[in-house]
Order: C-alpha cells, then sequence, then structure tokens
C-alpha cells in the first residue's frame, strides 16, 4: 500500500482504530478538514473519524493540483477512493458538505462496497437552472456575472460570497474567517474549481444511489433552495430529508449541533 494520498490530500486519522465503522468527512469549496472540527469530534468515539483536504484546498499538496486534470469532479472522487483503499475502507459512513456531498455521490457510484451510509449536506447535482423546469437557482447571467465579479474584483466577491453563505449577524466571524480562506486560494484555481462545480450536471448520477441517504439542508440556502432537496428527495429512492432549524449554506459550521443530531438519528436506524 502507498502513503501518497496522505501527503496529496493531508489525510488525518482520529478516534477509534477498531471501530467497526468508519466515518469520512468530504469537505465543500473554500474550506477544508478543519470544517468539520466539532461535527467530526462527535463521533471519535464508537468510529474512526477520517479527515482530507481535497487537492487544491487546506494543506493539500500544492503540487497535485494540476488545473487541466481537475475540470470536473470525477478526480476528486477518485482522490476519495484512494485514500479509501489505503486505509482498506468497508462499510464506512460517508458525509459530503455542498461539491463534497456530489464528490461522495461520484465515489459511492464507482466503489459502493467501501461505503453503507451517505449523509449529504448542502447538496445540488446541478446548480444551473434547466429548459427542462429543474430549478438550481442560478442563470447562465448569473453565472457569467460571477466569473466576471472574481476576475475584475476577486477580494470583493470573496466577502460577499462568505456573507451569503453565512449569513448570521451575530456570528460574524464566521463569514470573516470563510472570506480570509477563500481569498488564501490562488484566483485562477477558484476559477477552475467554481466551473467544475457550476458547469456539472449531476441529476443522473444521484438517480442512481441505492445506498441509505440522508439529506441535510437548511431553511434558506442561498446556493442551493428547498426545491433542489425536494428533488434529490425525490430521485434517491429511499432517502430522508432532515430540514434543520438554521440557515446558511454551512450548518457544520454555523449551527453544528443540529447537524450532529440529524447523524445521529440517521445512523441509529
Amino acid at each position: 500500500m502507498t502513503a501518497k494520498p496522505f501527503k496529496k490530500n493531508h489525510v488525518t486519522v482520529l478516534g477509534d482504530p477498531n471501530a467497526r465503522h468508519s466515518i469520512i468527512f468530504v469537505h465543500g469549496f473554500g474550506t477544508d478538514q478543519t470544517a468539520w472540527h466539532t461535527v467530526a469530534g462527535a463521533f471519535l468515539t464508537g468510529f474512526r473519524v477520517i479527515l482530507f483536504d481535497n487537492v487544491g484546498a487546506g494543506q493539500s499538496d500544492p503540487a497535485a493540483f494540476v488545473q487541466h486534470h481537475y475540470l470536473n469532479l470525477h478526480p476528486y472522487a477518485t482522490d476519495l477512493l484512494d485514500i479509501c483503499q489505503v486505509l482498506e475502507i468497508k462499510n464506512a459512513i460517508l458525509v459530503g458538505h455542498s461539491v463534497g456531498a456530489i464528490i461522495s455521490v461520484l465515489a459511492v457510484l464507482k466503489q459502493p462496497d467501501y461505503f453503507c451510509k451517505l449523509v449529504l449536506i448542502g447538496a445540488s447535482p446541478r446548480y444551473l437552472n434547466a429548459d427542462d423546469g429543474y430549478y438550481g437557482g442560478l442563470s447562465a447571467h448569473d453565472l457569467n456575472s460571477i466569473y466576471s465579479t472574481i476576475v475584475n474584483s476577486f477580494s470583493s466577491w470573496s466577502s460577499a460570497f462568505a456573507k451569503t453563505a453565512m449569513p448570521h449577524p451575530d456570528q460574524s466571524e464566521l463569514a470573516q474567517h470563510f472570506a480570509y480562506a477563500i481569498k488564501a486560494i490562488p484566483q485562477a484555481h477558484v476559477l477552475t474549481v467554481l466551473c467544475s462545480i457550476f458547469q456539472s450536471d449531476h441529476r443522473a448520477d444521484v438517480a442512481k444511489l441505492t445506498k441509505p441517504t440522508l439529506l441535510i439542508q437548511t431553511q434558506e440556502d442561498a446556493f442551493v433552495p428547498l426545491a433542489v432537496a425536494e428533488y434529490l428527495h425525490q430521485q434517491i429512492i429511499g432517502s430522508r430529508l432532515s430540514v434543520i432549524n438554521t440557515i446558511g449554506h454551512c450548518p457544520h459550521i454555523s449551527a453544528p449541533d443540529e447537524v450532529i443530531a440529524a447523524i445521529r438519528a440517521f445512523l441509529a436506524e
């Protein structure tokens, strides 16, 4: 077994090494494995907890982010599966946030034997509205505006994006920290990652899921409308939708107790 994924993705293994199940946490855009600090910490007893940084984020190997390779989400799923292979994962619970949720879906479909349950937080299979009536929340004009603003005013866009993702006036430090993390990412890398997210359409993929799946959605999310969560609930056979009592796109950071309670209830089923 090679330890290459451990350096590439800065893998961290915590909790009970002899536990029956592992829980793997997959972070979303603009964050890294530290975003799971509170939620992951709640499962250190009774589980082996696995955290990592997607390539291009956190303390992942900077040399690993070859832009032409990461133009879609499949390479990220392959990275996750490489980690699973090295750690000899079986029947793991996979918890993914935002783009990390779709990365998780792709990984499950490629190697289903590694996983037994799936938790998707703020997931969207397609952010663009579609001519077939699908409502993702963004128009082509919206996307062009986002890309243009990133190119012309990256710092201002980062601050505005963070405040939109975390609209919590009483926790303003969360948005500030998120904005700082985004600004630390090279501008060209941000554009590459966002294109891989916003230009994707994984509706056909989510419809293939057969693993027990929990969808966690906040009451108001500027990036993922409730209609998207309801769409996923309809498409994923046997899925459970939990609309938790908070707002924003990053409830695992802003309202971790709500997320922990939802996951615990799901795992107890």
